[in-house]
């Protein structure tokens, strides 16, 4: 099997404390190859968001230990963790988080400007390409529909060359049109580029698009297995409610 990109060991997260506190993750071990589409489903706070804020490193882990491309969170400072979240991981967030004064290309390539690093025209040009912004890259987000606005955010998660896309509710803003759109280039990063993706969602017809489906329940891993396409995954959900 191939060494996993990112890596939860026996992580555990709690909110609150005494009498009201709720473990939100409690024990979980998952890990997440190169190359694979996985996606994150179970009821609401079962912990899913919860897991992929802590494999992102964008919250910490109360036990157990999180590693991504090689490199443990748990001891690294908020610069160290920043600038990891900068180079080694993309976002897409189901609110585009696209800065209103920049154009399309700009916001692609934002993270590498905060990062004072000059883009990769070739690859540049492949994903707007690849998003079909090519023609649309001088507009600004407020002259883009909700879908293509996303597909920039995609193409913004790309941008670094991450080691890893964590996708949180990608399309829970979207018309079923849009979502397939964003959902496919997802899924074309994965087949043509070699990505990760790594994707929370509520939707099992967005889950039919990943390699792989994870399942939480009470903040423990109660499936993990093939997607199997949308019947499999609805069935799935059916056996697991």
């Amino acid at each position: 099997m191939r060494a996993p990109i990112v890596q939860a060991t026996d992580v555990r997260k709690t909110y609150g404390a005494g009498e009201t506190a709720v473990a939100a993750l409690d024990g979980v071990t998952v890990g997440f190859p190169a190359g694979q589409f996985a996606a994150i489903m179970g009821p609401s706070g079962s912990g899913k968001s919860t897991l992929m804020h802590c494999l992102a490193g964008l919250d910490r882990v109360d036990g157990g230990n999180v590693t991504v491309d090689g490199v443990e969170l748990t001891g690294l400072d908020d610069r160290r963790l920043t600038e990891l979240r900068r180079d080694r991981v993309g976002f897409v967030f189901q609110a585009f988080n696209l800065l209103p004064v920049l154009t399309a290309e700009e916001n692609v390539v934002l993270p590498l400007t905060i990062a004072g690093r000059r883009p990769d025209p070739a690859w540049l040009a492949t994903l707007l390409d690849a998003v079909g912004l090519t023609a649309r890259r001088h507009h600004r987000p407020s002259e883009l529909s909700g879908g293509q606005q996303q597909r920039v955010a995609v193409a913004r998660a790309l941008a670094t060359r991450p080691a890893v896309v964590f996708a949180d509710e990608p399309t829970g803003n979207l018309d079923s049109t849009s979502s397939d759109e964003v959902l496919g280039l997802l899924r074309r990063s994965v087949d043509d580029f070699g990505q990760t993706v790594v994707m929370v969602t509520h939707d099992a017809h967005a889950a039919a698009y990943a390699d792989r489906l994870v399942v939480l329940k009470d903040g423990r891993i109660v499936h993990d297995g093939p997607a199997g396409g949308l019947d499999a995954v609805h069935a799935r959900m059916r056996e697991l409610a």
